[in-house]
């Protein structure tokens, strides 16, 4: 697996993390949604640099160029919730791509620090020979990732995987890079912070992504 970090980098990028974080604007749902937006395309737009391209003649009033267009079927698939900002980012890079869309979630067994992910929604063209991008916005512990590309099998093997999220923990990366190292995979992260707290959660990350894009849960 190739691991893309863009967190030594200063840019739009980290400033929009920053945005992110701050416990101030996170007040403004939209504003909040639209930064994460911000990142997926920047993100979506350094992923379309490895991809395979061909040559087409292009008429325009004036003539014929030649242009490159995608080659690859692209699929975008995103974790429900969270990951919607997201998908609807890369959509705005791959316009042409197929989607998928499945539900990954945390369920407690007795305390705040012992669950599972249980995945249970699906929806999903096939995924054989095609691109894959996973768009989840916080990879804590890698838990969803893995359990998502595990319930995705049956729909075929794909050419080559991008994982993308916002931010990651470093405990994450290695798991995540140590369940794909035999698959065609690159991680996308905007930037990484060291620790989780015991209710693995990213810190000092930036809380729950998913409540802070759409409202709290019950």
């Amino acid at each position: 697996m190739k691991i893309h970090d863009y967190s030594a980098e200063s840019s739009t990028l980290s400033e929009y993390i920053s945005r992110l974080r701050d416990i101030n604007t996170q007040k403004d749902r939209h504003h909040f949604r639209r930064n994460i937006e911000r990142v997926g395309r920047i993100l979506g737009y350094e992923i379309s640099k490895t991809l395979n391209y061909k040559k087409i003649d292009v008429t325009t009033p004036l003539g014929v160029k030649k242009c490159s267009v995608i080659d690859d079927e692209v699929v975008v698939c995103s974790i429900l919730r969270a990951g919607l900002p997201l998908h609807n980012a890369l959509l705005d890079v791959y316009d042409n791509a197929e989607n998928t869309f499945i539900s990954a979630y945390r369920r407690h067994d007795g305390s705040e620090e012992e669950f599972t992910i249980e995945v249970e929604y699906l929806a999903s063209p096939s995924l054989e020979g095609k691109v894959l991008i996973l768009a989840d916005p916080m990879l804590a512990t890698g838990s969803s990732i893995i359990a998502v590309s595990k319930a995705l099998k049956k729909l075929g093997t794909p050419s080559h995987i991008h994982i993308m999220s916002v931010i990651g923990s470093t405990q994450a990366i290695e798991t995540v890079k140590e369940y794909f190292s035999t698959i065609a995979c690159d991680l996308w992260v905007a930037t990484v912070d060291d620790a989780l707290n015991p209710a693995k959660y990213i810190v000092p990350g930036l809380g729950d992504a998913g409540d802070l894009a759409f409202g709290e849960k019950l």
